[in-house]
């Protein structure tokens, strides 16, 4: 007879999870107490949300499973952001979320909470284990699910169940088969005819072309196409492709956004790319997408299809005509070279006293291993992250823009780090994202977690603050407070060191990376910085110059000197 924790666990432990990461407590003691005498590691963190994030790092980077495990009530409830993270970029992880004793549900007993109805909106498996008797069975099925499908999947628990012993005599396992579709032959005979007669042709690829990089390049240059991809994307498809012209949407690059905009036929691989401003109004669009469901959601397409984006372009390409004529490509390859100069030019920094964070950035690539993994913020950090770090095929990169929430870059390097580490992990952290969960700071002093953490300090929520001007509007209620991050991490056990003049950045970036656990580097960067569009509208000018205007009349005619001076007059 063995209980129901002890078999809970055993479970995890088959389907490949190698951590679980929460706090202990109450309705999870008997489960916390069997992860102890198991090969599952318990990542003790300060915040639930921070072990939610983590655990979706871990997985993303993996592909395997790992595991969060929740008290009732407010322990479970706050892993809530962390997995909806996980559930829009696909990592699979599985959540253990706890309830009171049976005997005191439905009665307003203290902290009943009822999981399976805030978390079934974002998870492809969300059940409760009724019966001890389900244990194994129910586990592996969340388990299985969050594999295949890649995503997370919740099995609530009452505290009560954990302690029970069963016999567990039915062999319940995890099955993860390895399977390949595509389109039939009808389909690809129509969408080869497509290509065949279609004039300027553009590939826009998205997280879908995750394991097809190879094929399509192949793709590309068979059909003399640029390809433009998703910031999703930008690791798979960015390196080794001569067909290359960079991303498009708001964070894009003025050739990637062209392309997208001017061709005849846009060609959209495993790309669920939201916005629909940023595709073309008068294009023949077709798309090839592994759920069915994404097919024509953003806008409306002329032909779909289902199908593997390798497996379907595999079967394409011996239907395709060679193309001899690439001046389109070549025009696009040559607008995005020089869109790249201009980046590189945006990061020179001819004012000593002033750090622009693109220079940031610029000195981190060149600095960086080629092996590192690199989480973002949401907001400026992961803009600079998209446009100024390099994808060379081994680096990863992880920010959150499905979800777009605040804090997640280094709980989820946090995860990522704990999973290897022996590989150089850099969270790009906004000043606003490490100020919501310092707490766990302590956490890798206390797990001995490598990570390197490195601040954009503009004592602003900076991204926020664009949005405000760029509309018009005076920036409201986005100050900040900080304390010196370098001496904070000091006094946690952690190495810290500040910058504040760009002349001091090199050196004291080698210094941070050279260390051999965690390490927090506080950069000063420049407050008013815009984030340039790829292509700026007349409103967006009329609106920055309402925002001058407003601020002249409020007495803060200095800031649109220095909004000028840093952004326009560089």
């Amino acid at each position: 007879m063995e209980t129901v924790s002890e078999i809970i666990v055993d479970a995890l432990v088959k389907a490949g999870a190698k951590r679980c990461y929460g706090i202990v407590g109450d309705t999870i003691n008997h489960f916390t107490s069997a992860v102890r005498q198991s090969k599952l590691e318990w990542v003790h963190v300060r915040h639930e949300e921070v072990g939610a994030l983590a655990a979706g790092g871990e997985s993303y980077l993996s592909g395997e499973l790992s595991v969060c495990a929740g008290t009732a009530g407010p322990g479970s409830l706050h892993f809530l952001n962390g997995i909806f993270e996980s559930h829009r970029n696909g990592a699979p992880v599985l959540l253990i979320a706890t309830r009171i004793d049976r005997a005191e549900q439905g009665l307003g007993f203290p902290q009943d909470v009822d999981q399976i109805k805030l978390y079934e909106q974002c998870a492809v498996f969300c059940e409760t284990l009724s019966d001890p008797e389900q244990a194994r069975r129910i586990v592996s099925q969340a388990a299985q699910a969050a594999l295949n499908h890649r995503g997370v999947a919740v099995v609530e628990v009452s505290g009560d169940i954990f302690k029970t012993k069963i016999k567990d005599s039915i062999p319940w396992a995890v099955h993860r088969p390895q399977w390949l579709a595509r389109p039939t032959d009808e389909e690809l005979d129509a969408l080869a005819e497509k290509l065949n007669q279609a004039g300027k042709i553009v590939i826009y690829g998205g997280i879908g072309c995750r394991f097809a990089h190879d094929a399509v390049v192949k793709l590309g240059q068979q059909l003399a196409a640029p390809i433009v991809h998703t910031t999703r994307s930008k690791e798979y498809l960015e390196y080794d492709n001569p067909c290359n012209v960079g991303m498009n949407g708001i964070l894009g690059n003025p050739a990637g956004y062209r392309a997208v905009q001017t061709c005849d036929l846009l060609l959209c691989l495993g790309n669920d790319f939201a916005y629909t401003q940023f595709y073309p109004e008068k294009a023949t669009i077709i798309q090839v997408d592994i759920a069915a469901s994404h097919l024509g959601r953003r806008t409306p397409i002329h032909m779909g299809l289902v199908g593997d984006v390798g497996a379907t372009i595999e079967a394409l390409l011996p239907r395709l005509k060679d193309r001899s004529d690439n001046v389109f490509l070549q025009d696009l390859l040559g607008r995005y070279q020089k869109d790249l100069e201009q980046l590189e030019e945006r990061g020179h920094e001819p004012d000593p006293k002033l750090i622009h964070p693109q220079y940031v950035a610029q000195a981190l690539d060149k600095l960086a291993s080629d092996e590192a993994a690199f989480t973002a913020d949401g907001g400026s950090p992961m803009v600079w992250l998209l446009r100024h770090l390099r994808a060379n095929g081994k680096r990863s990169f992880l920010t959150s823009l499905s979800h777009g929430t605040m804090a997640n870059a280094y709980p989820q390097g946090l995860g990522m780090a704990k999973a290897d580490p022996n590989r150089q992990v850099i969270a790009m952290c906004g000043d606003g994202g490490m100020t919501m969960l310092m707490g766990d700071l302590l956490t890798l002093v206390q797990e001995k977690i490598p990570l390197k953490l490195l601040v954009f300090n503009n004592h602003s929520l900076g991204f926020v603050e664009m949005e405000q001007r760029i509309e018009g509007l005076l920036d409201s209620y986005t100050d900040l407070q900080n304390p010196d991050f370098s001496r904070m991490a000091e006094v946690i056990g952690i190495p810290g060191e500040k910058v504040e003049k760009a002349g001091d950045l090199e050196d004291a970036m080698k210094r941070w990376l050279a260390v051999k656990g965690p390490a927090l580097l506080d950069v000063t960067v420049n407050r008013l910085e815009l984030v340039m569009p790829p292509e700026v509208t007349a409103q967006q000018v009329s609106s920055t110059a309402l925002f001058g205007l407003k601020a002249i009349l409020n007495g803060r005619a200095d800031e649109v000197v220095d909004l000028l001076k840093d952004n326009f007059l560089r």
